[in-house]
């Protein structure tokens, strides 16, 4: 099953990497949603093998990216705190608790939903606690475009 995922993975980036700007918004999107994907080797490819330039690229990777972690928070949204009672056996009050200290600063949080792993789970947390959805989104943008610019830096592109 795994092999089977990897393979589909590489197969995706070759794909991807062909269709320019658009397969590098496509593999933006998915990478920020809850699948093992690596969007930045797409950007690296379309730069690289296709001669497209690197800040339009940027801009579609964030913009893909971002609406990626958007569709999480909204996957999020749908959830319901009751949920945590009675599928976890987390209860109420823990839950107000935690929501409070979420909130302080979960907002804000949403700029590490670039991160690998628990970017996701910073996205559907966000919408779970129903955190301000335009703090959520400049947070997510701002931290998705400095993703980029930072691949795009170490990769050599940034001055072309």
């Amino acid at each position: 099953m795994l092999l089977s995922l990897l393979e589909w993975s590489n197969n995706a980036l070759i794909d991807f990497a062909e269709w320019g700007y658009i397969g590098l918004f496509v593999a933006a999107f998915l990478a920020a949603t809850i699948l093992p994907f690596a969007s930045e080797l797409v950007f690296t490819a379309v730069v690289v093998t296709m001669n497209l330039d690197p800040w339009v690229c940027v801009a579609v990777a964030t913009l893909g990216n971002t609406l990626g972690g958007v569709t999480c928070y909204w996957l999020g949204m749908i959830g319901k705190l009751e949920w945590l009672d009675k599928y976890l056996g987390v209860k109420k009050d823990k839950i107000d608790r935690w929501s409070k200290k979420f909130h302080r600063y979960g907002d804000w949080l949403a700029f590490f939903a670039f991160l690998p792993a628990v970017g996701d789970f910073i996205a559907v947390t966000a919408g779970f606690l129903r955190c301000r959805f335009w703090i959520v989104l400049l947070a997510m943008f701002i931290g998705k475009l400095a993703r980029y610019l930072v691949w795009m830096y170490f990769q050599g592109l940034f001055l072309s």
